[in-house]
């Protein structure tokens, strides 16, 4: 794995510590890896939505309902 060293406002670095305080991580490491996945688990739903939103644009029109759009994109966050 690679090792990195970085910075953190007072704020945020506050809120770390509580996180691992509560136990709900067992170090910064940890959370900032989560939390990256996180963040990159969202950017795959927004891509997918943003190429949907572009293929309607440009087509006019899309053939997926509302309700199958959401759930595709709800399928998206259980990935």
């Amino acid at each position: 794995m690679a090792r990195q060293s970085i910075s953190f406002t007072k704020p945020n670095d506050e809120w770390l510590k509580s996180q691992i305080e509560n136990e709900e991580y067992s170090s910064k490491s940890e959370l900032v890896n989560d939390l990256i996945r996180q963040a990159r688990n969202q950017q795959v739903q927004i891509d997918w939505i943003r190429s949907k939103i572009e293929k309607a644009e440009k087509s006019g029109f899309t053939n997926d309902s509302k309700e199958q759009i959401l759930a595709k994109s709800k399928s998206l966050l259980n990935e």
